[in-house]
């Protein structure tokens, strides 16, 4: 029998499951701390938790311990690569919570709109204020959603209903996908200049964190709601607390930086506040639970690690090729515009590489974007990308044309115009370093990515080497090494530069500019 502990409130389904399949002794204690559980039960195999955190030290104390199950989504409160080491496999269960937390969102818009709460209270004193409470209707109103996985979709398909003109940023998901599901495409811009509602459905981290600054608050309607159900830290608060009042924007808020009682730094500027609500409904709790429970049982039984997140490297593929496809995701993306709408993604593994195509492809997909989670399993991995309206194609490899253990990558963009145009690298590892091999027409390159580099494409003339030197120059960077490759077909040429430091914000625009470039961009590796 293994043990498995659930130090947690959560529905007992999960339980149930597991004890009616005979394999499993179940220990559910929501009440005694994790810490002192794991110290009572060093025997135990499998821990299901919600939002309870697993640090390396509860870790170490559960000697047999061989897997984690978040019932939820998120698990930023489990020290997974800590798991890793120890063997411990850590799994979530997506889009078990995206309703819930969909329908939250709704519905403050729709308690703030008709002042549900003040009303509520201050006619519970006995007093009738119905003039103060002039509300407004969100029938008809333009929707801004920012982030369009599980959640941002559910939400448009929820409001539908409100006959709301829907407007959506996110890079994964194409133009066609958001057609399809009658949502405009636009840029952060455009959304926060345009709509009456935008609400946030996006990651935390350093990668979103301040994305919703001065410049975008700035662009707000007059009157306009902002909702946060999605991470603290994305927002610039400071910058909302600057123009909230004289553009009398409304701010709803479920998310802080930590979930305990105590003074909330928003509490200023947010005109609702709820106590991280989103996933607590009695059927996101089920069907978490559930999950969490049948995944466990088919990863025993059928070996189905589809829903691992702290994924290891396969034996026999050398870890520089996993760090290879990313940076090279990360290179042909930044080529192609990270704004332009994916359309294809194709890749080609040689060799030895053949038979980790799958593995490869999940850190392809994290570089290409810097929000995916490069602990993704494959079949996860494709299925969103499916779902975001993108074709992934692995291409059978022809061997003779002798790349050894190679990797090409092709990314099919649209353009300005509908136009399709289609960017492509080419790697490999030698000698443990990582090379670049190709970038579109320009091959046998072979230069080692490490550092800093700068990569300029553009029609081939005089001067422009000089153009950039100086720009260089001005700027205080040193030119530590340089090649210039030519294509007689194209009449492009392709400047790899390599810098003794990043250059400026800014500095990419305006040397694209000064040598009207096909393509500026700066990597660090």
């Amino acid at each position: 029998m293994k043990k498995v502990l659930i130090p947690t409130k959560l529905d007992s389904v999960a339980a149930d499951i597991l004890t009616a399949h005979g394999g499993y002794t179940v220990v559910q204690d929501g009440k005694t701390p994790l810490d002192a559980l794991a110290a009572s039960h060093p025997d135990a195999y499998a821990l299901i938790v919600r939002s309870e955190k697993v640090p390396a030290a509860v870790i170490d104390a559960l000697p047999d311990l061989k897997v984690i199950v978040r019932a939820g989504a998120g698990y930023d409160t489990i020290d997974t690569k800590y798991a890793r080491k120890r063997g411990v496999d850590v799994m979530n269960t997506p889009g078990a919570n995206a309703n819930g937390v969909a329908e939250e969102a709704i519905a403050m818009m729709l308690a703030d709109a008709r002042h549900v709460v003040a009303a509520d209270t201050t006619t519970r004193a006995g007093g009738w204020e119905k003039k103060n409470y002039m509300g407004r209707e969100l029938t008809g109103k333009t929707v801004g959603i920012v982030g369009l996985g599980n959640i941002g979709r559910l939400v448009a398909r929820r409001l539908a209903g409100f006959d709301c003109r829907f407007l959506a940023y996110d890079p994964i998901v194409t133009r066609d996908r958001m057609r399809e599901l009658g949502i405009e495409c636009a840029t952060l811009e455009e959304i926060f200049a345009q709509c009456d509602y935008v609400t946030l459905h996006i990651p935390g981290g350093e990668s979103t964190r301040g994305l919703i600054g001065a410049k975008l608050i700035g662009l707000m309607k007059n009157g306009a709601t902002l909702v946060n159900c999605a991470r603290y830290g994305i927002i610039d608060e400071d910058a909302l607390r600057a123009v909230k009042a004289q553009k009398g924007l409304r701010y709803l808020n479920d998310v802080y930086t930590k979930d305990e009682a105590g003074p909330k730094p928003m509490a200023d500027i947010a005109d609702l506040m709820l106590p991280h609500l989103g996933a607590n409904t009695a059927e996101a709790n089920h069907v978490a639970a559930e999950r969490a429970a049948r995944e466990l049982i088919d990863l025993d039984e059928k070996g189905d690690m589809s829903c691992i997140v702290n994924r290891d490297i396969p034996e026999g593929l050398e870890r520089a090729y996993c760090e290879l496809a990313f940076n090279l995701a990360s290179l042909v993306r930044q080529l192609s515009g990270t704004a332009a709408p994916i359309q294809t993604i194709k890749t080609t593994f040689y060799g030895g590489l053949t038979p980790f195509g799958k593995w490869l492809t999940v850190s392809i997909l994290s570089g290409i974007w810097e929000d995916f989670d490069r602990y993704s399993d494959y079949k996860t991995a494709a299925a969103l990308v499916k779902d975001m309206g993108i074709e992934l194609l692995e291409r059978t490899p022809d061997h003779d044309k002798g790349y050894g253990n190679a990797m090409t990558i092709d990314l099919t963009v649209e353009q300005p115009g509908k136009t399709l145009k289609t960017f492509s690298v080419r790697g490999t590892v030698t000698e443990s370093r990582q090379m670049v091999s190709r970038i579109d027409e320009f091959d046998r390159l072979y230069f080692d990515p490490a550092g800093i580099t700068l990569f300029c494409i553009y029609n081939d003339r005089p001067g422009v080497i000089a153009t950039v030197s100086r720009r260089l120059a001005d700027a205080g960077i040193n030119i530590e090494d340089m090649r210039n490759p030519h294509d007689d077909k194209t009449s492009r040429s392709l400047a790899i530069i390599k810098l003794n430091k990043p250059v400026a914000p800014g500095f990419i625009a305006d040397i694209s500019s000064d040598i009207a470039a096909h393509a500026v961009v700066c990597t660090v590796v």
